[in-house]
C-alpha cells in the first residue's frame, strides 16, 4: 500500500497519511512550509554560536585560505547560503516530529512551557544535533596533504587549513557538548553521546580505504553498506529524534517511533543523494560520483566483483583520470539504480509507517511530505 502510495499519490484527506499527496512539492518548498510549521527557520538554528567571539575569530583566519581549494572554504559558505541542500534539516526534523508527539500526559502541567506546541529543551536539543553535525562536516574537511597537486593551493596554506579544520570542529563539539551537559537528562546524555561515538565510527569505515585497485571502491555488499550509513548519516537523527521524546517523557512506543522515523528518513535522504548523478537531467556527463554510493554497490553486488573491477580498469584512461560518463552508463545499463531507487522508496515506507503512531496534525503532515520529498525521481 505504501509502494502505491510513494509511486501514486493521492488528494488530500483528514488529516491522514494515506491522504497526503506523495507527488507533492520540491523539497525547497517543503522545507519552507515545514519551517513556518515550528516557529522559525532553522537556518538560524546554530547563530548563537555562529556569532560567537570566538567563531568569529576563526572566521577571520579562514579568510586566509581563499584561493586555495580547501574543503573547509565550502564548508563555511554552507553555513550562509546553501540553496540545494539545507543543512539544518537533523534540527528542522527534531522540531517537527516533537510538535507532532506533542506533550506527554505525564507532562501535562508543564504545557505552559512550550512555544508553538515545542519545549525549549527539544529546541536546544535541534541545535545541539545540528552543532555535532556541523562540527563533524568540518572534519571531513581535512586533507591528505600527500594527495594534495599544485593547483590546490600553497602547501603552507594547505595544512593551515588542516589545523582550522581540527580546531574549529573541535571547538563546535565543546559547545555542542556543554549545551547537551544543561539539558540535565542523563538518558538524553547517553544517547546523544552514543550518536557521537556511531559517527566516529562511520567516518572511520569511509576513510578505511581497501588496498585493492588504488582504494577507489569498497568490496562490500549493501548490507555492510547500510550498516556504515546508519552509524555515519542516520544515528545522529535517529537517536535525536527519540532524545525528543525522552525531553517530553512519552513512552517507550512513542520513542522507538521517532527513533524509526528519523533512521528511515535520513536513509532515503542518503539514498536519494546518491542516485542523483544517475537520475537528475541537468548532471554533467563528466560528473564525478563516489564507487562506494548505493547504486554503485548494489550495481557490484549484481555484476560481481571481478566483472566490476574490469569497467573500472576499462573507464580509467592515461594517467588514471577516470572516464565517469562510460562508467555512469555501465551502471545504468545493469540493475544498480532501480535497486537503489527501490531501497530507498523501501527505507520511505518504513519511515510513513512510524509516522502513523502520531495523531494527524500539520507538523506530522510535513514529516510525511519530507519522505515524499526524498523518495521522488525524475
Amino acid at each position: 500500500m505504501w509502494g502505491a502510495l510513494l509511486r501514486r499519490g493521492g488528494g488530500r484527506g483528514a488529516g491522514g497519511l494515506r491522504g497526503l499527496v506523495s507527488v507533492g512539492p520540491p523539497w525547497s518548498q517543503v522545507v519552507s512550509e515545514a519551517e513556518k510549521i515550528v516557529g522559525y527557520p532553522t537556518s538560524f538554528m546554530s547563530l548563537r554560536c555562529l556569532l560567537s567571539d570566538e567563531l568569529s575569530n576563526i572566521a577571520m583566519q579562514v579568510r586566509k585560505l581563499v584561493g586555495t581549494k580547501h574543503p573547509l572554504l565550502d564548508t563555511a559558505r554552507g553555513f550562509v547560503s546553501d540553496s540545494r541542500n539545507n543543512l539544518q534539516m537533523r534540527g528542522l526534523v527534531i522540531l517537527l516530529i516533537s510538535k507532532a508527539a506533542g506533550p506527554s500526559t505525564a507532562e501535562l502541567s508543564f504545557q505552559h512551557s512550550m512555544v508553538s506546541g515545542i519545549y525549549s529543551s527539544q529546541r536546544s536539543l535541534a541545535e545541539i544535533t545540528e552543532l555535532i553535525h556541523t562540527a563533524f562536516l568540518v572534519h571531513r574537511g581535512i586533507v591528505n596533504i600527500g594527495e594534495l597537486k599544485s593547483c590546490d593551493g600553497p602547501l603552507k596554506d594547505m595544512q593551515f587549513g588542516n589545523k582550522m579544520a581540527v580546531l574549529s570542529g573541535d571547538f563546535l563539539l565543546a559547545n555542542a557538548c556543554t549545551s547537551l551537559a544543561q539539558l540535565q537528562n542523563t538518558k538524553v546524555v547517553e544517547l546523544i553521546s552514543s550518536a557521537i561515538g556511531d559517527l566516529v565510527q562511520g567516518i572511520y569505515y569511509e576513510n578505511s580505504k581497501s588496498s585493492e585497485e588504488n582504494s577507489l571502491t569498497d568490496d562490500i555488499g549493501i548490507s555492510t553498506w547500510k550498516e556504515q550509513v546508519f552509524l555515519s548519516h542516520s544515528a545522529l537523527l535517529a537517536k535525536s529524534c527519540q532524545a525528543a521524546m525522552e525531553l517530553a517523557k512519552h513512552s517507550a512506543e512513542i520513542q522507538d517511533m521517532a527513533f524509526q522515523y528519523g533512521k528511515h528518513m535520513s536513509m532515503s535522504h542518503k539514498l536519494h543523494s546518491d542516485l542523483q548523478p544517475f537520475v537528475k537531467e541537468s548532471s554533467s556527463d563528466t560528473m564525478a560520483f563516489s564507487l562506494n554510493s548505493a547504486p554503485a554497490v548494489l550495481h557490484q553486488e549484481f555484476l560481481g566483483r571481478e566483472a566490476w573491477i574490469k569497467q573500472i580498469r576499462e573507464a580509467q584512461g592515461k594517467g588514471n583520470i577516470m572516464d565517469y560518463k562510460k562508467l555512469r552508463e555501465a551502471i545504468k545499463a545493469g540493475k544498480g539504480v532501480t535497486s537503489a531507487i527501490d531501497l530507498c522508496r523501501c527505507h520511505g515506507k518504513r519511515a510513513l509507517a512510524a509516522l502513523e503512531r502520531f495523531p494527524p496534525s500539520e507538523a506530522r503532515a510535513a514529516l510525511a511530505n519530507i519522505v515524499y520529498a526524498v523518495t521522488r525521481f525524475p
